[in-house]
Order: structure tokens, then sequence, then C-alpha cells
């Protein structure tokens, strides 16, 4: 699991034991370990600053060392389980990068801003390395984000169709009237409904509870 830029906090925690509490057990990973090992911040306007420095200073190779890592833990200790990587906001965009790794059956995208506009490090976009990608990829955005506007969901929704023209196994999501970070419980912007649709996207044919 894959945090946004407010670190491995409450609210991601409350994540991986609800995954846990559906019979998937969960490795929270932070991403900003390199600049803030304990980064924990809230949902308030100074600690979003303070959480888009760190993201600013991670590098792609960064992310993706640092998921391969983890990949490889859980393998080493569950070496029959499917591998699924789930992130939200930077985390997101992160779980795209991640679907590139062998390793990987599926990798969630929830609200990842800027896939079709930037690479974290530098580089072209990441929306780029779909030829890579080999993992299943679902990629699930609010219709109502500022962050990742139509033009952005539409160049995201035309290269995963153009990859994958049956849409078996890339996909694109669109949660209709949600703002960005609608998945958490503890922003303003969260949405009950399209939170649920996005626990039935992660857990499959289980209800959302």
């Amino acid at each position: 699991m894959l945090p946004e830029v407010f670190g491995v906090n409450a609210w991601v925690r409350s994540v991986a034991d609800r995954l846990a509490a559906h019979g998937h057990p969960a490795l929270a990973v932070p991403l900003f370990a390199r600049t803030a090992p304990d980064l924990e911040l809230a949902y308030e306007t100074s600690d979003l600053a303070q959480g888009r420095r760190h993201k600013d200073a991670t590098t792609t190779e960064q992310i993706l060392a640092d998921v391969a890592a983890a990949v490889s833990w859980i393998g080493g200790r569950c070496p029959q389980a499917a591998i699924h990587v789930v992130g939200f906001c930077f985390g997101g965009h992160a779980a795209f990068l991640a679907a590139t790794l062998p390793g990987v059956e599926h990798a969630f995208d929830f609200y990842g801003a800027g896939v079709s506009r930037m690479r974290p490090g530098g580089g072209d976009p990441s929306l780029a390395l779909l030829p890579e990608v080999m993992a299943r990829l679902t990629c699930v955005f609010g219709t109502a984000d500022p962050l990742i506007p139509a033009e952005d969901r539409g160049a995201i929704r035309a290269a995963l169709r153009k990859a994958d023209p049956a849409g078996e196994r890339l996909r694109s999501v669109e949660c209709v009237g949600a703002d960005h970070g609608f998945m958490c419980e503890a922003r303003s912007s969260f949405d009950p409904q399209a939170s649920a649709q996005g626990w039935r996207l992660l857990l499959g044919d289980v209800p959302a509870v």
C-alpha cells in the first residue's frame, strides 16, 4: 500500500487494517523514507505543503526500488500470494509506476495526479511507461477532481484502451462527482458513494462495508 503525501498516518493504517480484515495482509510503504522516515501528517494546508516538499524530492527510481523491496519482502513470507499494489494520491501515481515491476499482479492507482503530465524526478510523463506495464492496472478517478481534469483522464483512458482494447487488463474507472481524496474519511472531500465503489474494486465481489 502506497500512501498520500501525508505519509503513513492513521488513515493509511486504517486502510491496511481493513484490507487485512478481509484476508489481504497489507504492508504500508513509506515513500519518503529517505527524507522523512517517520512522516505522519494531518489533512491541513501546512501539512500538505510539507508533504509536497518530500514528494518533490522523490524520484521514480527511488519509488521503484522501495516497492520492489516490499514485493520481495512479502514474496519471501507469502510465496504463493498474488501481490497487489494499492496507492492513493501521490501513492496512486507511484502505484502506476509499480505496475511495471515483476511480481506485481495488479496495481490500483487511486487519483494519482500527473500521470499524463510528469514523472517523479523528471523525464517523460509516467504514462509513457505503459508499454512496460505487465500487471493488471486499474486507474480510479473522480470526475470533480481538479488535480486530474478531464483532459488528463481522457489521455489516460485513451492510452489504456489503445494498449488493451478489450479492457481486460488495463482499465480506467470514473466516480461521477467525486473530488480528489474521495476514499479518505478524514478529508473534507470524502465521498461515501465513491468510496464504496472504490472498495468494491479493491475487494472484487466482496461487498464494500
